[in-house]
């Protein structure tokens, strides 16, 4: 079972560019990785997974929690959709029975703002699922969506990880 998440994950990271890269662990669906040199020699260290897949659908999204702790940024919520949303359409998150409104990009959302990023995650924790939707460039609904048990443990092995590098 571990080795099939692991296989799950790695696809994501590898799709990051290449660098020398720390497992943290794998919990349930979530793994959390360490960068030690990420872009110009800054540490980064993330929990991520990818959103559940229906059948006969490839997945190409992710969800993550990122830390750089040299710019003390922590917990930083980033989403990569699982395609192009339309230019004028909003991004929802789904937190259990929370809802948030996303900054976006052409396929990438994020809180709008630390604070966001903290309800979030705080959200994230004591739910079971999670979902991100928008409408797609072709002008279809789309909803990507992700368990989040073992999130709070790959978020938590995320920001130890990076805890000693600041």
């Amino acid at each position: 079972m571990r080795r099939a998440l692991a296989c799950l994950i790695l696809p994501l990271v590898a799709a990051t560019p290449a660098m020398a890269r720390d497992s943290l662990g794998i919990f349930e669906r979530w793994g959390a990785f360490r960068d030690p040199a990420a872009g110009q020699g800054e540490p980064r260290c993330y929990a991520i997974a990818q959103p559940l897949v229906r059948r006969g659908r490839a997945t190409q999204g992710f969800a993550a929690v990122g830390n750089w702790p040299r710019r003390r940024v922590r917990g930083q919520v980033h989403f990569r959709l699982s395609r192009a949303r339309a230019a004028d359409a909003p991004v929802q998150l789904s937190v259990g029975e929370r809802r948030f409104t996303l900054v976006a990009g052409q396929v990438d959302a994020w809180a709008a703002d630390p604070r966001a990023d903290a309800q979030i995650i705080a959200a994230m924790r004591s739910a079971s699922s999670m979902s991100v939707s928008s409408v797609g460039a072709n002008g279809r609904a789309f909803a990507d969506s992700y368990a989040l048990r073992g999130a709070a443990t790959a978020i938590d092995a995320a920001a130890l990880g990076c805890a000693r590098l600041r």
